[in-house]
């Protein structure tokens, strides 16, 4: 009962053109939510990218401090005596 009259419903002709709106609507509605979440997406790899970044910069300029270290205690003294520090 129901499917028929939703069906004579349907064969009306400004039935379809709403319906038709109402489908391009709810997909541009989908479109510009899709586009919302992809914009956070890439704001958030932007974010851990900075962040990678950032870590890798203090890790070299530790490694960079370990490099120049002195290796024994004469190489300190004699650092030390000459204002190496």
């Amino acid at each position: 009962m129901w499917g028929g009259l939703l069906a004579g419903f349907l064969t009306r002709p400004w039935v379809r053109w709403a319906a038709g709106f109402a489908l391009t609507g709810f997909t541009i509605a989908l479109f510009i939510l899709n586009l919302r979440r992809t914009a956070e997406r890439a704001g958030r790899v932007s974010e851990r990218l900075e962040t990678l970044e950032r870590n890798n910069a203090i890790n070299r300029h530790m490694l960079e401090a370990a490099a120049r270290r002195p290796r024994d205690r004469d190489e300190l003294v004699d650092r030390l005596r000459g204002g190496g520090f």
